[in-house]
Formats: C-alpha cells, sequence, structure tokens
C-alpha cells in the first residue's frame, strides 16, 4: 500500500464562517473518504483559509501567509474552494494564487469547487479558475465542482453525483506522479 497523500482545502472566501467554507471542508472530506475506498490513502485534510490571513496577505514576508503558501505548495491535492464573484472567483483567491511561485502547484492534482447563487455561473469554475491553474502546473484531470446556493442542503449528493462521473480520473492521476517531476 503506498503512503497517503496529502490533502488541502483552500478556501479564498474573505468571510469567516462562510457557506463555501463548509462546503468544501465537507468536500474534502467527502473526497479523502472517497478515494480511501478507492483504495488510495489520504490523510485529513489540511485547511488553509484565506479569510484568516487578513492583511497580512498582502505582505511577502508574512510568517502565516508563507506557511499557507508552502502548505499548498506541498500538496499532493488540493481542494480550492471560492464563491463566484462576479462571474468569477474572488480576489481574495487570485491575491493567493498571485502568490505562488510559477509552477507552485506542479505536480499537485486540483479539484476546483465553485458556489455559486446562479445557474448561469455554474460554468465559472471552469472557465475562469481551471485556467489559472493549469498555468501554475496543476493537474486537473477532471471538471470542477460546482455548487448553487440551493444545492448546499444536499452537498453530499453534488459530490456524490461528481465523484460517479469523475472519481475514477481523479484517482488514477493521484496514483500516478508525472514522470520526472519533484515537488516542491
Amino acid at each position: 500500500m503506498s503512503a497517503p497523500r496529502s490533502l488541502v482545502v483552500l478556501i479564498g472566501n474573505p468571510v469567516k464562517d462562510s457557506r463555501t467554507r463548509a462546503a468544501a471542508i465537507r468536500s474534502g472530506e467527502l473526497l479523502q473518504a472517497a478515494l480511501g475506498t478507492a483504495g488510495l490513502p489520504v490523510e485529513p485534510p489540511a485547511v488553509v483559509d484565506l479569510a484568516g490571513l487578513g492583511p497580512g496577505l498582502l505582505l511577502a514576508e508574512d510568517e502565516p501567509t508563507a506557511v499557507a503558501l508552502k502548505t499548498v505548495e506541498r500538496a499532493d491535492l488540493v481542494l480550492m474552494a471560492t464563491p463566484t464573484f462576479k462571474g468569477t472567483y474572488t480576489g481574495l483567491l487570485k491575491v493567493f494564487i498571485d502568490l505562488l511561485p510559477r509552477g507552485g502547484l506542479t505536480g499537485a492534482v486540483v479539484v476546483p469547487l465553485m458556489t455559486a447563487g446562479r445557474v448561469s455561473h455554474r460554468t465559472a469554475v471552469d472557465t475562469t479558475l481551471r485556467p489559472v491553474l493549469l498555468e501554475l502546473g496543476a493537474r486537473v484531470p477532471t471538471p470542477g465542482i460546482s455548487v448553487l446556493e440551493a444545492e448546499l442542503g444536499r452537498l453530499e449528493e453534488v459530490f456524490n453525483s461528481w465523484w460517479r462521473q469523475h472519481g475514477a480520473v481523479t484517482g488514477a492521476v493521484l496514483a500516478a506522479p508525472q514522470a520526472g517531476e519533484e515537488r516542491c
């Protein structure tokens, strides 16, 4: 059996204790359990909540920000969650992403998750967040998870539907690191 993979749940909502945060943490737990059931052990999720970094996120020398960046850079698997804000991800998440070095997610498997208030925002997870993740070197092998506000009470159902369609690919990519790649 292989060593457990690390999982980070990164929350890019500026509101503390938000619905997006609750959905992200629960989805991280569901992802860990589903991968474990599929024979790929994953450590319990480490949570990086950007709302807790405050103004320090704007300072490169801020210690909590540096720790958050290293935590994300070293993860094997990242569930990156954000609410849809003006048709895209939040500025808070953008600031954090901009602090990651070029290739800062190289080799990591990233599952993007976006909460949305409107059906028309459902595609934002793949049209706005996915391209920047690929630019950072992340492996994003499947469409992201889009959760409408009206679906938050049925999060497990939404996650399970996504897992049935994309779980095997997610697990296979996570189990097979890219040749010659070295993680931070």
